[in-house]
């Protein structure tokens, strides 16, 4: 990833219980910003997991949100696990299916693609299945550092027999069961939901300024949101806590991230060294830091998509709020944001410039 990667440093000298516990799983931990491209980092065999896996540690992960990703053989399987966290996969390619089993209830089997948002209700006993003949790769976002960093003990996490009723009773059809609607632009789904590639984000005509879709799984805190923005567009400069994690499914383009005390116009300020640059592509994996600013520019040809994890259900809201100031809207290179008043001029000068370099492009 094109950005100024750092190591993940402890600067308390102590290490949490999450931070421990990774330590010693005898997979990779990759730390920094994020990671340019999902499908080329180092994975390692991982006995627990019963897969190829790696931990993404980011600056921007705020003890808040987990994540790593794996990669399972054709025709192989995980281990069965449980755990008393939630925990969302998101498969980027293979198919194959998830086997959940509540107590001793029947085992339910829901099949998954590349596209699929699979959620393991909390606490059951479950494993996946890639029925491919090629690798089935997925990224995984839990809510672990607040379990293991609260509780401190890995026994209690991953080996209690208390059973989340409320959440999920081991009904037959559970996970077929559909979407309610929470909102015009919000879904809850059961266990599974499913991200559309629905094309360009020009309709009839007229491009649309953003679209965002919310996915609320098996009863979780834990939510992915979906975002797309069209093409010639940047999305307007954000600040918030940590505890965020992105990945890029479509297009290409590159984000910029600074801490917040620096104000709005970093280079104006004469503060260029301190903004840290992330270039993506589809596969990329990044976290902005807490209360650091970010906006996110969409070069390519066509519209970008955008999934976000967080703990921001609307259903089930957090007394902690992962989100702070949630930004809606796009601007063009000539169209600059308003909100934080006027945009950094260097920063729509870059954009013109990236615009203007993809163009002449074959």
């Amino acid at each position: 990833m094109a950005s100024k990667l750092f190591t993940v440093r402890n600067s308390r000298g102590v290490q949490s219980a999450y931070e421990r516990f990774i330590a010693g799983e005898g997979v990779p931990v990759l730390g920094g910003f994020g990671v340019h491209a999902l499908r080329e980092i180092s994975m390692a065999a991982w006995p627990r997991i019963g897969c190829e896996g790696a931990y993404l540690q980011f600056f921007g992960s705020d003890g808040v949100v987990g994540v790593y990703a794996g990669r399972i053989a054709p025709g192989g399987a995980t281990s069965p696990e449980r755990h008393l966290y939630e925990k969302i996969f998101y498969f980027l390619e293979g198919e194959g299916v998830a086997e959940v089993q509540q107590r001793d209830s029947v085992p339910q089997s829901i099949r998954w693609q590349a596209g699929t948002l699979f959620s393991p209700p909390m606490n059951t006993l479950h494993r996946l299945m890639n029925y491919s003949d090629q690798p089935a790769l997925f990224l995984a976002l839990t809510t672990a550092p607040l379990a293991l960093d609260h509780y401190r003990s890995e026994r209690f996490v991953f080996h209690s027999d208390f059973v989340f009723d409320d959440r999920y009773d081991g009904q037959e059809n559970y996970s077929t069961g559909g979407f309610g609607r929470i909102n015009s632009d919000q879904r809850q789904c059961r266990l599974v939901g499913e991200v559309h590639d629905n094309g360009s984000a020009e309709s009839a005509g007229k491009p649309r300024r953003i679209k965002i879709t919310r996915f609320e799984i098996a009863n979780n805190s834990l939510v992915a949101q979906h975002v797309e923005w069209p093409a010639g567009r940047y999305r307007r400069a954000h600040c918030r806590s940590g505890g965020v994690a992105l990945l890029i499914l479509r297009s290409s383009g590159y984000s910029l991230m600074w801490p917040s005390r620096f104000g709005t116009q970093p280079y104006t300020n004469g503060l260029a060294d301190q903004v840290v640059r992330v270039d993506w592509r589809p596969g990329s994996v990044f976290s902005p830091p807490a209360n650091w600013f970010h906006q996110h520019f969409n070069t390519g040809k066509e519209a970008a998509q955008t999934l976000a994890f967080y703990c921001g259900s609307t259903k089930f809201p957090m007394s902690r709020q992962a989100l702070g100031s949630g930004i809606v809207d796009t601007a063009t290179a000539r169209q600059p944001s308003t909100l934080f008043g006027d945009d950094d001029p260097s920063i729509r000068s870059m954009y013109e410039a990236e615009l203007a370099k993809q163009a002449s492009l074959p």
